[in-house]
């Protein structure tokens, strides 16, 4: 089949894709992908957990029990609107700030409603200032990667491919949270940790596209054949296959976790994480390749080498081409009567010249005629 022919073709490197060659394609749905994620933060915002706003949480062992029989025996006492996730055979309830009266209430009312003894029932204090914490030190860490990430990157590499990588990094933050809004999810220490692990998942594409960028667009100069873009589209091309492997091998556990683990066998406390390393890893393949590779070229072309580079190929392909033209006129504009005429065709009959081919023929005709010499007599009629 000829899809299936491409596809092997594709995975080989045979064909090359023009990634560097469509930037506004890439910026615009890079740009559709922002704003739906900025959307999501600002109409639903971040559903943050207790571990920064602050509650109560309860674990109760009653793996018979269903969701909405835990959710209603900890609402008729706890006064408000509980988070109930399920992990293996216990409930873990969250509710807002509760006394100790209260908390022996709920508790009470729980193992008299589904059944279950006390010591089936655990509860825990959490105050908001421990989520302050969390954040504070998640910001701090955020900010120390960042500018080891482009002290690195300017040393290994340059100051463009550093500003290239932050760019996409961001990108992936903003796509990751926002997705993270709209899903509802709630945000717990868990919830950074993916945030933080996605963020060298896509700097270790980023730099693996980039070495190889480096590689190629090494032997360039003024008299090359090909512009940086070319080279640099080369370089993808050789690393795509290699980074959708890379990054489908990875996918497959965490979405194992996702949908199976969390969906099915009801590990709740696992979807925070395995949510956003799911859209942090695909997003972040797309933007090492489709965002922050574009944009590197694009500052590298208006390095001086490179922009005279881009000129003299562009002036060779002119002169080329204008070479071309002017032969295909030239070859054109040749007399037929030299090519179809043979070669006893351009000369008359003797004594048949007329008009303005005379002059012609008459040369023609002496040239052929043999020269008339005076006949040499016997050698007797000679005189002594």
């Amino acid at each position: 089949m000829p899809f299936t022919s491409a596809f092997r073709r594709f995975v080989r490197g045979d064909i090359a894709a023009d990634i560097v060659g469509r930037p506004k394609l890439w910026y615009s749905l890079s740009a559709l992908l922002i704003v739906f994620s900025i959307a999501g933060l600002l109409i639903r915002g971040l559903n943050f957990g207790v571990e920064f706003t602050g509650g109560s949480v309860f674990t109760i062992k009653a793996p018979q029990a269903s969701i909405e029989q835990v959710r209603e025996s900890v609402d008729a006492q706890a006064g408000g609107e509980s988070i109930v996730q399920k992990a293996g055979d216990n409930w873990r309830v969250t509710t807002g700030e509760l006394t100790s009266d209260e908390i022996a209430l709920v508790e009470q009312h729980v193992s008299d409603e589904l059944g279950i003894p006390d010591k089936e029932i655990s509860s825990q204090q959490v105050g908001s200032t421990w989520g302050g914490d969390v954040s504070q030190k998640a910001w701090q860490a955020l900010i120390v990667f960042m500018i080891l990430i482009v002290i690195y990157l300017s040393v290994m590499f340059e100051s463009r491919m550093a500003l290239a990588a932050v760019v996409a990094l961001f990108h992936d933050l903003i796509i990751t949270a926002g997705i993270y809004a709209w899903s509802g999810f709630h945000v717990t220490p868990a919830t950074l940790l993916g945030f933080l692990t996605i963020l060298g998942y896509s700097l270790y594409d980023a730099v693996v596209v980039f070495d190889m960028i480096k590689e190629v667009t090494k032997p360039l100069n003024e008299r090359s054949k090909i512009t940086y873009s070319q080279a640099a589209n080369q370089a993808i091309s050789s690393t795509l296959v290699r980074s959708l492997n890379t990054t489908l091998v990875a996918i497959l556990p965490v979405a194992s976790i996702l949908f199976i683990g969390s969906t099915l066998l009801g590990a709740g406390t696992l979807k925070d994480l395995s949510l956003a390393l799911f859209v942090g890893m695909i997003v972040g393949t797309y933007s090492s390749i489709c965002v922050a590779t574009p944009m590197l070229v694009q500052l590298k072309e208006r390095e001086p080498l490179y922009r005279t580079l881009r000129e003299n190929i562009a002036r060779r392909e002119a002169s080329t081409k204008r070479q071309k033209k002017a032969a295909a006129v030239g070859g054109a504009q040749e007399p037929d009567g030299d090519e179809d005429a043979e070669p006893g065709d351009s000369a008359e009959p003797e004594g048949e010249g007329s008009g303005d081919g005379g002059p012609a023929v008459a040369v023609k005709v002496v040239q052929a005629t043999p020269r008339n010499q005076p006949k040499k007599g016997p050698r007797s009629g000679r005189r002594p």
